[in-house]
């Protein structure tokens, strides 16, 4: 079982909201206390070669500023999600932020490994920030239930070759595995792999999704 974050296990509101606002309001504080460390300074470069890739480049005025607006325009920024996974690391360690999920999510969980299924995640998110969202959820530590973490250092969200590499990793054909998002791009991406795929709708109604069945909640798989 394959699991999308942002829409199928944990609600937009929480990430676009409480977790993207708490790394803009912290980040330019979080890059001065951590200025020296290699990984930071890392992330640094990375967030540098990508605005230096921008065509146009957007302004940037400092490294805060050009944070602020991937935020702001909901870039999938492999240096930005890095970088915001560190300071989510430390809001999690405050006790400040605790992960919201949905509240079939936990129960899923247990069934599923219960019955011998393996669980990993796909997420835009770094593997530190998905960790410590499983890891101080509002469900408890859910981190037992799952085997794997993935990101965009795997590959982008709506490319095959992404569910394919996943796939290998795991070790289990693409025909044996689930992919559950909310988003038909991503949908689309990994049944081409010839994984099986869910819709997930956290609403009343389901808009058209040809080729994937549609849930309301993980208790309908």
């Amino acid at each position: 079982m394959l699991l999308d974050i942002e829409g199928t296990t944990t609600p937009i509101e929480f990430v676009h909201t409480t977790l993207f606002g708490y790394a803009r309001a912290r980040v330019q504080a979080f890059l001065e206390r951590h200025a020296a460390d290699a990984d930071v300074q890392a992330d640094i470069a990375l967030l540098q070669a990508e605005h230096a890739a921008e065509s146009p480049p957007p302004p940037m005025a400092s490294v805060s500023a050009y944070v602020h607006w991937l935020i702001d325009h909901d870039r999938k920024s492999t240096g930005l999600k890095s970088l915001e996974g560190k300071i989510w690391h430390d809001g999690y360690r405050a006790g400040e932020l605790a992960g919201e999920v949905y509240p079939d999510v936990a129960p899923a969980l247990q069934r599923w490994q219960e019955r011998g299924i393996d669980v990993a995640i796909f997420s835009s998110g770094s593997i530190q920030a998905q960790r410590d969202l499983f890891g101080h959820s509002t469900s408890g530590d859910l981190t037992p239930f799952i085997r794997a973490y993935f990101d965009t250092t795997t590959g982008p969200k709506s490319a095959p070759p992404s569910y394919s590499s996943i796939a290998a990793e795991l070790g289990h054909p693409p025909a044996a595995m689930v992919f559950v998002s909310d988003v038909a791009a991503e949908l689309d991406a990994a049944h081409a792999t010839g994984m099986v795929t869910a819709l997930c709708v956290r609403g009343l109604e389901a808009p058209a999704s040809p080729g994937h069945r549609v849930v309301h909640t993980l208790a309908d798989l």
